[in-house]
């Protein structure tokens, strides 16, 4: 018998603040686990599909083992843009 994988039911968002940025939720719209800080950068999200996540299963730019890790660790997972150039932020 062949042991099943562990699957993680995540749900996009794309930041309609910043091009190519999406963020990985637990659950639709509960945002409970983003920092209020990073919740105001990221501005508008608007949910983009719900995709169930597993190691058998590749993403086509994040390592789907570290976003199902950040998903299970934090309740989040942060996808920046390929080409990404932070701007310095020293406060709210």
């Amino acid at each position: 018998m062949q042991a099943t994988q562990p699957v993680i039911h995540s749900w996009i968002y794309k930041s309609l603040k910043y091009d190519e940025l999406y963020l990985y939720l637990t659950a639709e719209n509960d945002f409970s686990a983003i920092p209020k800080s990073l919740s105001k950068r990221l501005g508008k999200l608007q949910l983009v599909m719900n995709l169930a996540l597993s190691d058998t299963r590749p993403l086509a730019r994040e390592d789907v083992t570290q976003v199902m890790k950040n998903l299970s660790d934090t309740g989040f997972h942060l996808q920046l843009p390929e080409h990404f150039s932070p701007q310095m932020f020293y406060g709210d």
